[in-house]
């Protein structure tokens, strides 16, 4: 099944077959301690299965997915039969490769000893590094230290700021991370996948619930602060550093509902400038898997084939060995088209900002929370609500899930006032076309009668049908907005910001946002404690106030892009 759609769009891509045949040959290639990694190596060949005569461009992917051999089988095959060699490397510890299985640490050591052996290889006349997602994050740890055959990287879904793709202002991505752990422990985990993100102290979640010590996701969950040493020494803070070294040319691509897309797009603010300069960008409507996960809008012109976009990018660096120009697009969802951007982020054209507002008290009764006006009331008012973390709101219509990967999209919500503690917030219906681009931002004045918390934000927008469907949100920890502890009862500003995105809000609809306290789940459930999560042993209910008014003005600012799609 995975395979023959993989055949299909090689050959709905417009990129021809040069070879009839193609050879398949597997060695185990030594490293420098030693240790052994299989490796796979296709190569395109006549009828007769002769070699060619010439030296080729190679495609060398490195991956710990023994679980994909048979999509890897089809890439090998038909990048073969299209005049490219296609060389599949299994980490340590996956897929036949010797040693023992322990994420990232290695993939930098291991990944330049077999560029460079490629490098050497008379049969090899260029060399371009692709992978998505892990496969990606092999390439980044070799990529400021590449020799002179690579011409070009095409890296898709990841970060080299890990501390981004794991938190949120304090709170953990644990759909993302928690359940990559259970499935990369290197032994089989059959525990109840929420009875684990549940489970307390979820530091000891692994040997109480899953079998085995995993001290690698230990580290990521008792190290909350990018300022913590584990973040700041090793391989994370190597790979981190990574970009503002790249020489060679980068294709990077994102979608907007990828899990890594925050992570992805520090990395390319961080990217070396020459680097920028002949790399593309490419930021998409798609989720981790490249399926458009946009309800109810047209998506003719998604162009969410990798497929394409491989051969597109190795066409031009490896076969007609030209050196790319900057390229970065953008997809404006509901709009359906994509924008040609000189930089990204860019600067709005204008910023609009909503003040949240009270309702009339035969409102309250219909929908929980108020308006959101274009200025702030100037009698203050505020929103109260009971946040339970025995009962958490669910994640949909997420931006960094991968367990519950169909809930990340802009996907429909349910209706205003569903819960007692979700408060929502609609303004008028909107007079023409507003095209958001860039990121959002809620700022908000709280309280709590708890020493810490979460506060979370959904923005939507509501059709002129009543549906509404979610465009971004985001959550912050209390505590870590503010920089210091917290004392209950107080009111205090924080913002909950969104990742960037490009998304035409239609003329007629309302804008909507819901404010809550959990979101689950893409983020852990916080205990209404202090201190660290992963340590905390109980929970409490929590007491929460919004405010609003002139003196605590808690509003939404949207960056507004006039333009119009090619």
């Amino acid at each position: 099944m995975q395979s023959a759609k993989i055949n299909r769009e090689y050959e709905d891509s417009g990129y021809q077959e040069a070879y009839p045949s193609f050879t398949e040959s597997v060695m185990m290639l030594t490293m420098k301690d030693g240790i052994n990694l299989k490796t796979y190596i296709y190569r395109p060949a006549d009828k007769e299965n002769r070699l060619p005569d010439n030296s080729i461009p190679a495609i060398l992917v490195r991956s710990c997915y023994p679980s994909q051999m048979e999509a890897y089988k089809s890439h090998g095959e038909n990048l073969a039969k299209r005049g490219y060699a296609f060389i599949l490397q299994f980490c340590r510890g996956t897929g036949g490769s010797e040693g023992e299985w322990v994420p990232n640490v290695k993939e930098r050591e291991d990944g330049l000893v077999t560029v460079n052996w490629l490098n050497e290889q008379s049969w090899v006349d260029a060399i371009g590094y692709w992978g998505n997602s892990y496969l990606a994050l092999t390439g980044w740890a070799i990529a400021d230290m590449v020799p002179e055959k690579v011409k070009g990287m095409c890296l898709t879904h990841y970060g080299t700021d890990r501390f981004y793709s794991a938190y949120e202002k304090g709170m953990f991505r644990q759909d993302v991370l928690t359940s990559w752990a259970m499935d990369n422990a290197g032994f089989p985990v059959t525990a109840d996948y929420l009875e684990s993100l549940k489970y307390m102290p979820q530091a000891e979640v692994d040997e109480k619930l899953w079998g085995g010590r995993l001290d690698w996701y230990r580290e990521w969950i008792l190290n909350t602060h990018r300022e913590d040493e584990y973040w700041q020494q090793g391989f994370w803070k190597e790979l981190y550093e990574i970009p503002s070294k790249v020489e060679v040319p980068l294709y990077i691509r994102s979608g907007w509902y990828d899990h890594h897309h925050g992570s992805s797009m520090h990395t390319w603010d961080n990217l070396a400038q020459e680097a920028k300069e002949k790399s593309w960008l490419d930021i998409g409507g798609w989720n981790h898997s490249f399926h458009s996960c946009l309800e109810d809008c047209k998506t003719e012109n998604s162009r969410n084939s990798e497929i394409f976009a491989i051969l597109e990018w190795f066409e031009l660096v490896l076969k007609r060995k030209e050196t790319p120009k900057q390229r970065i697009r953008t997809y404006a969802i509901a709009a359906d088209c994509w924008l040609e951007n000189k930089i990204w982020p860019e600067e709005p054209d204008k910023v609009l900002t909503w003040y949240l507002g009270n309702r009339t008290q035969e409102e309250q009764k219909k929908e929980i929370g108020g308006t959101l006006q274009i200025e702030a009331e100037k009698a203050e008012g505020e929103f109260t609500y009971e946040y339970d973390p025995d009962n958490p709101v669910i994640s949909k219509g997420a931006e960094s899930l991968l367990k519950n990967m169909a809930h990340n999209g802009s996907l429909k919500q349910p209706k205003a006032g569903r819960r007692a503690d979700v408060l929502s917030f609609l303004s008028k219906p909107i007079e023409e076309n507003i095209l958001i681009s860039g990121k959002m931002k809620a700022i908000l004045y709280v309280s709590s009668d708890c020493p810490d918390t979460a506060f979370t934000v959904k923005i939507m927008e509501v059709r002129e049908n009543g549906d509404a469907y979610s465009i971004r949100s985001s959550i912050t920890d209390l505590c870590y907005d503010i920089g210091h502890t917290y004392e209950p009862g107080t009111a205090v500003e924080v913002s909950v910001d969104m990742w960037d995105i490009v998304y035409e809000l239609q003329k007629g609809s309302v804008l909507r946002i819901d404010i809550s306290s959990s979101d689950f789940p893409q983020y852990h459930i916080h205990s209404n404690y202090a201190g660290n999560w992963a340590l905390a042993t109980k929970r409490q209910k929590a007491m929460q106030k919004i405010y609003s008014g002139k003196v605590y003005a808690s509003r939404l600012e949207i960056p507004v892009k006039i333009t119009d799609c090619k």
